[in-house]
């Protein structure tokens, strides 16, 4: 069954296109990674996928229910879609625990014990359950981004969405958020990845779309697209990214 479909979506900000014409599919079950360089519409492609962004044209579809069109509920679709950003965007005024539990009980109306109990099972998911009555500002980034994904799945998602969930963690927190979305993928969680990390796109997506200018340039299994590329212009950017020397510049 096809969790995600993308069907010749675009998007424009005034006169600049950022999206141009994209066609993508994720399957239930599925990983998908979206890799590309700065600039290429990824992150606009997520948030489009999310209804944060309204898209110009095109059509999404999500577990059959066409969340572009003019009458669906964009409230009830978003409620399917879970979604991690770059930033934490935790509330800070917020226990842990509350973080956890204020959308479950304004949103989808669970009483304070159900709520608790859904949080509690998702801080020990992401193994932060020791945090449970700690501030954000408390925890180290990479803590912090566990908790925000522990957040997401206390909504009961059937796809997760992840914009660079690792660009802002210091690189010997990287991993750590990196372990949590791999035990989700091995236990058959949809999700949808922008993402910087080649090597986690190379392990554990199913399919790696390659996005440049806002159209996709190659797309395939990871094998195929990050280790044997097609197209020059991801051959160019892999060579770059994928080389220890720029990597340090």
């Amino acid at each position: 069954m096809t969790a995600v479909e993308i069907v010749d979506l675009h998007k424009s900000f005034g006169d600049l296109e950022v999206l141009r014409g994209i066609s993508a599919s994720v399957a239930t079950g599925e990983v998908v990674c979206v890799i590309g360089p700065s600039g290429s519409g990824k992150s606009t492609l997520l948030r489009c996928v999310n209804l944060l962004e309204q898209p110009n044209s095109g059509k999404i579809v999500v577990n059959g229910v066409e969340i572009t069109d003019r009458d669906c509920d964009i409230d009830g679709a978003r409620r399917r879609l879970g979604m991690v950003f770059q930033q934490f965007n935790l509330f800070q005024h917020l226990t842990v625990l509350d973080n956890l539990t204020i959308a479950q009980r304004k949103v989808l109306r669970r009483d304070k014990a159900e709520a608790e109990r859904v949080a509690m099972d998702n801080l020990t998911k992401v193994g932060v359950a020791d945090k449970v009555r700690s501030y954000p500002a408390q925890l180290s980034g990479g803590q912090q981004q566990r908790v925000a994904i522990a957040r997401a799945l206390s909504m009961g998602p059937e796809v997760m969405l992840f914009d660079e969930p690792t660009s802002a963690l210091d690189p010997e927190l990287v991993g750590e958020v990196l372990g949590v979305m791999r035990q989700l993928a091995d236990e058959g969680m949809t999700m949808l990845v922008v993402t910087h990390e080649m090597q986690f796109a190379r392990e554990v997506a199913d399919k790696v779309l390659f996005m440049d200018g806002g159209v996709v340039v190659e797309q395939g299994p990871p094998d195929q697209v990050i280790g044997a590329p097609q197209h020059e212009r991801t051959k160019t950017f892999l060579a770059r990214v994928l080389d220890p020397i720029h990597r340090t510049e």
